[in-house]
């Protein structure tokens, strides 16, 4: 399956593509720079120069023709300011959500936020953080051709993924390895019965395979 994501040289994003290419995906990241194109190549990655914050829906869906999921995984980062959280952590993924439908895409999965809420109060950064996102997940499941998936990880850490989670509707705060972030979401990508979740993420006790499967009702 080829599968399209968005903010492809992200921390999450280049952890997921190593585990789709080696499970033997076609995998395709849009980047920003050129010269981040090398490290997609090295995780197995077909790189796409687009910069989602100017690209039009139709370019957006030109990449995405012939996926099978999506995944957006892009973010404004930790050292950029409110106008930033607006353009790629809201329009960002409206954009990509939009494009998606248009080239057809149905299964979509988003990397959100754990506290992501439109009605977020609070003028700091992360606020306005916390309040993009929030906006950007109601539209995607306001999308009746998408069949989407949010998923919601809590405090991100660069520790050895343990393979052990806890994934349900409502976790509690807690923090999860980046790399077992990407371990979810590549088992998602594969599970059509997330479509219509949106699930928080921590570090538990479950593996990664059983966790899914588990909310997807298999």
């Amino acid at each position: 399956m080829r599968i399209v994501i968005a903010g492809g040289h992200g921390q999450i994003a280049l952890r997921l593509e190593r585990l789709l290419s080696a499970g033997g995906h076609e995998v395709a990241g849009i980047i920003r720079r050129p010269e981040q194109g090398d490290d997609l190549r090295e995780a197995g990655a077909e790189p796409v120069l687009l910069d989602l914050e100017s690209a039009s829906v139709e370019q957006v869906a030109a990449v995405l023709q012939g996926a099978g999921a999506a995944v957006f995984a892009a973010g404004a980062g930790p050292n950029s300011g409110a106008a930033r959280k607006e353009t790629v952590d809201h329009g960002a993924a409206v954009l990509f959500a939009d494009a998606a439908e248009r080239a057809g895409v149905r299964r979509h999965i988003v990397v959100s936020s754990m506290g992501a809420d439109s009605q977020h109060p609070g003028d700091d950064v992360f606020d306005v953080y916390l309040r993009a996102k929030g906006a950007a997940d109601d539209y995607v499941r306001s999308r009746p051709s998408l069949d989407w998936t949010i998923l919601r990880p809590g405090m991100l850490t660069n520790d050895a993924g343990t393979g052990l989670v806890e994934l349900k509707a409502s976790t509690g705060r807690g923090s999860v390895p980046r790399d077992d972030v990407a371990a979810v979401l590549a088992e998602i990508a594969e599970s059509s019965g997330t479509a219509g979740l949106t699930l928080e993420l921590i570090s538990g006790s479950v593996p990664v395979t059983v966790a899914v499967k588990a909310v997807a009702g298999n």
